[in-house]
C-alpha cells in the first residue's frame, strides 16, 4: 500500500505539509506525522459527514436534489437586497474567489471568520505597519520564542516541534539552542515548558507591553509591578529580548480579544520595531483555521481589503465596525445569508447568531453544523485536502497546494463548483 507523500493537513493554521497518507479502496487507511487532531480529520472526516442535500419546506427540512437546491438558493440570494456571504476559512482559495464574484454580483457583504478572531491584528498592521516573518525563519534562526496569549500545545499541536522551540533548523539544534517565554493569564501546558512565564492580569496586556518597551529603552518604571507582573521580571525579559540573536513573537486570541483589541497588537508591533533597533525580531499571529489566512489574502488581492468588504455601493468598501458581519447581524441590516465552510450560529455571540433565525440562509459545508440545521438550503461539499485539491495559505502567508486523496461520494461536489453553479443561476435571475 504505497503512501502519498507531501500531503498538506487542512486542520489548523500550521498546515503541516509533511504528512504521509496511505489510501486503499478509496479510504484513508493510515496517516503518518500528523498531530492527533490532524490524524483524526484525515482519517475520520468522511465518516462524520451527512451527505443529504436539504431544502426547507413548510418549516421542515426535506431531502432534495442538487438542481432544486441550487435553484432555491439562487432565488433566495437574487431576491435579497443586502445579503451577507460569510465563512471561507475552511475552504480553498479558488472557492473564495468565486464567492467574491458572487458578493459583487449581489451587491452584498463578504466577510470571513477573522472578524471574530484576528481581525484586530489586521487593523493594527494597517495602522502602524507590520514586521512579519515566516515559520521557516523561526525554525532555522530564532533562539528566543515568545508565545503571547496562545497555547500551541493544545491548539497548534505541532507548532513547537515543527517550527519553533523543539525543531532543528540550519542554525539552531532544537531545544538546547533556544529559550521559550510565555505570557498568558493562566499557566497553560505551553507555559509549563517555558524558561520564563509572565502571568498577566486579564485585560492588561497593553500596559505590560508598554512597560516592556520602557524597560528596553532603559526608562525607569516607577511601580513595583505592572499588570500583575513584578518589574524585576519585566526588566529580566527586556534584557533577554535585547540580548538574543533572533527573536520571534507569536500572539493568539488572548491578545486580540481583550477590550483593547487592535491597540494591543499595535503596541506589540511597536515593541518589535523597538527591538529591531537593537537586534532582530519578527512576529506572527497564530491563525486558527487552515485557510483563514487565505481568505484574507484572496479578499485583499481581489478587492483591496482583507475582510468585511461591502459591495452595496457598486464598488468595494471597508469599514470594520460598520461592514463587519457581527455588526451587520447585530443591527439586523442583512436580509439573507450564504454561509460557506463555517458555523457562525455555534461560534458568534448568542444575540448575534439569533439574527440567522430571522433571515433566509443557504449553507455550503461538508458537515452538518448548527448553522446548517437552521438553513433554508443546505448543500454538502467535498472536503478540501481530502476529497478535492485546492490552494491554501499557511498562517505565515506561504501558499500550499492541498492534494486530493480519495474520491468524494457520488453527487458531492467541491464547493468551488457549487458556488460557480450558484453564481451562474444568480446572474440569470438578476438579468431577467
Amino acid at each position: 500500500m504505497p503512501a502519498i507523500r507531501g500531503v498538506v493537513c487542512t486542520f489548523c493554521g500550521c498546515t503541516c505539509d509533511d504528512l504521509e497518507v496511505s489510501v486503499e479502496g478509496n479510504q484513508v487507511k493510515a496517516v503518518k506525522y500528523a498531530c492527533a487532531i490532524g490524524m483524526e480529520k484525515m482519517s475520520k472526516c468522511v465518516e462524520e459527514r451527512d451527505p443529504r442535500i436539504l431544502v426547507r419546506s413548510n418549516g421542515q427540512l426535506r431531502e432534495a436534489g442538487l438542481e432544486e437546491a441550487l435553484d432555491r438558493a439562487a432565488e433566495i440570494l437574487a431576491n435579497s437586497k443586502y445579503p451577507l456571504l460569510y465563512g471561507w476559512s475552511n475552504t480553498s482559495c479558488e472557492a473564495i474567489k468565486v464567492g467574491i464574484e458572487l458578493a459583487e454580483e449581489l451587491g452584498g457583504v463578504i466577510d470571513n471568520t477573522s472578524c471574530v478572531c484576528h481581525g484586530p491584528g489586521i487593523e493594527a498592521a494597517q495602522e502602524v505597519g507590520i514586521v512579519e516573518g515566516t515559520l521557516g525563519q523561526a525554525r532555522h534562526r530564532a533562539d528566543l520564542i515568545v508565545y503571547w496569549g496562545c497555547n500551541p500545545l493544545q491548539a497548534h499541536m505541532r507548532h513547537l516541534a515543527r517550527y519553533t522551540v523543539m525543531s532543528s533548523g540550519l542554525f539552531r539544534a532544537g531545544r538546547k539552542d533556544r529559550k521559550l517565554v510565555v505570557v498568558d493569564v493562566r499557566k497553560t501546558s505551553t507555559a509549563k515548558l517555558a524558561n520564563m512565564f509572565l502571568q498577566v492580569k486579564p485585560g492588561m496586556d497593553y500596559e505590560l507591553i508598554q512597560a516592556i518597551r520602557m524597560a528596553i529603552q532603559d526608562e525607569e518604571i516607577e511601580a513595583d509591578e505592572v499588570a500583575g507582573v513584578p518589574v524585576e521580571q519585566i526588566e529580566e525579559l527586556a534584557d533577554l529580548m535585547v540580548s538574543c540573536e533572533f527573536g520571534f513573537l507569536f500572539f493568539g486570541l488572548g491578545l486580540t480579544q481583550p477590550s483593547a483589541k487592535n491597540e494591543n497588537i499595535a503596541a506589540a508591533i511597536s515593541l518589535i520595531q523597538d527591538l529591531n533597533l537593537k537586534t532582530k525580531w519578527l512576529l506572527l499571529p497564530m491563525r486558527g483555521h487552515h485557510n483563514v489566512t487565505g481568505a484574507n489574502k484572496v479578499t485583499l488581492w481581489e478587492t483591496g481589503y482583507p475582510f468585511a468588504v461591502d459591495f452595496s455601493h457598486g464598488y468595494p468598501r471597508y469599514n470594520p465596525g460598520e461592514t463587519s458581519s457581527v455588526d451587520l447581524l447585530t443591527r439586523r441590516e442583512v436580509d439573507a445569508a450564504l454561509i460557506v465552510a463555517s458555523d457562525p450560529v455555534a461560534h458568534m455571540p448568542a444575540q448575534t447568531a439569533k439574527a440567522f433565525t430571522e433571515i433566509p440562509m443557504v449553507v455550503v459545508d461538508p458537515l452538518m453544523t448548527a448553522s446548517a440545521l437552521l438553513a433554508d438550503v443546505r448543500m454538502p461539499a467535498a472536503f478540501v485536502g481530502v476529497e478535492t485539491e485546492g490552494t491554501i495559505y499557511r498562517m505565515d502567508g506561504v501558499p500550499l497546494r492541498a492534494k486530493k486523496l480519495v474520491e468524494p461520494p457520488e453527487g458531492i461536489l467541491p464547493d468551488k463548483v457549487i458556488l460557480a453553479r450558484l453564481l451562474e443561476r444568480v446572474r440569470k435571475l438578476r438579468r431577467r
